[in-house]
Parts: C-alpha cells; structure tokens; sequence
C-alpha cells in the first residue's frame, strides 16, 4: 500500500483542524491531572498517582484493549503494568472483570474497530511508534489499519497531526566526529518526568 492511496487531499484539510485539537487534548491530560491535584497543595503521592494509572487500564481494558493497548492508554511502560497485575491480587481482578465486561458486550482486542482503538494508535504515534507498530500495539494487523486509513480522511488527518507532535527519531547514521561517551556518570536526560511525593515505607 503506497501513500499515493490517501483520501483526497481537499477532504484530509478540512479534517485536519479538528484533528490537531484531538491530540493536543490528549497530550494536555497530565497537564489537566497535575493543575487538578494541585488544587489539593501540594505534589500527588505514588499511591495516589499509581491508583489513577490502574483506573486508566481498567477504563481501557473495558473497552476491548489488550494489556500493550492498555499501558499506552494509561501513559506506563507495559513491563509496569505487567508487575502490578502480577503483584497486586485486587487489581488483577479486576483487569479480568473489565476484560469479561468488553467481551461480554462484543469488545474483543484486536477484533473491533472502536475509537478506543483509533485513541491508542494515535497516543502510540504521538510517542515515537511507527504506523506498523502502533496497529500491533492495539492488536490490529497493519494491512486492517492500512485498510482503514485508505478510506477514512478523518484518520490520515489525526495520523499526520499525531507525526508532527511526536519526537525527534535518534539519528541512524554516525558522523565522522562521533566518539564514544567516556565512563563515568551519564548526563542528564532531557526526558518528561512526573514529579510525585514519595509515600512513607
């Protein structure tokens, strides 16, 4: 499938103003959720903060996302999500109730095509994931999502919208001034950090 098979150029335009709302609302949510907590005094503890995390999953979870879906939906690295399901019994189950529910309603992951699904793909691009790996994120072959993209102006608008937010990709190629870092102390990174309180042990 080649991009020459968008949609009409004329129709992509006019959906593209709505489209870069959509991802800017959803790149503003932890900025919404620390204002919010700030209303409080004070920075949000870990316990707090985790529980809301594990209310995102559950709410994906409901909505037919597989675990990969999930963690991407709810802004945690999925080796976390695996640790809580693993180590928080409560939790655990209810990832499961959630899972019957989606099922029980005709939600399964990979099988419907929902905006829970179309929300999760473009949080993916947004993060740096290629097209491809986002469909396999939300457990849709690439060619399904391919398909769908072909015929939905709507989607190439938030795809392309989702492209020009992400992060710059690390360059492949090595210049002839390269040298390898020293041993030592790693700089900093300039990586987005969530500032939380430290819960008493």
């Amino acid at each position: 499938m080649h991009e020459s098979k968008r949609p009409d150029a004329e129709s992509v335009r006019a959906a593209l103003p709505q489209a870069e709302h959509v991802v800017e609302w959803l790149a503003a949510r932890d900025q919404a959720e620390q204002t919010i907590r700030a209303s409080l005094g004070g920075l949000p503890g870990e316990r707090e903060v985790r529980l809301a995390r594990m209310a995102d999953v559950l709410q994906a979870t409901a909505q037919g996302l597989g675990p990969r879906a999930a963690a991407v939906w709810a802004g945690v690295p999925e080796h976390l999500l695996q640790q809580w399901l693993a180590n928080d019994a409560d939790f655990a189950g209810a990832v499961r109730a959630a899972s019957a529910l989606a099922a029980a309603n005709g939600l399964e992951p990979g099988e419907s095509k929902t905006p829970a699904m179309i929300r999760v793909v473009i949080l993916a691009i947004t993060g740096g994931k290629s097209f491809r790996t986002a469909s396999e994120v939300v457990g849709l072959s690439p060619y399904k999502l391919r398909k769908l993209w072909h015929t939905s102006p709507a989607l190439v608008a938030l795809v392309d919208a989702a492209r020009r937010v992400r992060p710059p990709q690390p360059r492949t190629c090595l210049s002839s001034a390269y040298r390898p870092r020293r041993a030592g102390p790693k700089p900093a990174s300039s990586g987005r950090y969530r500032l939380v309180q430290r819960d008493d042990s």
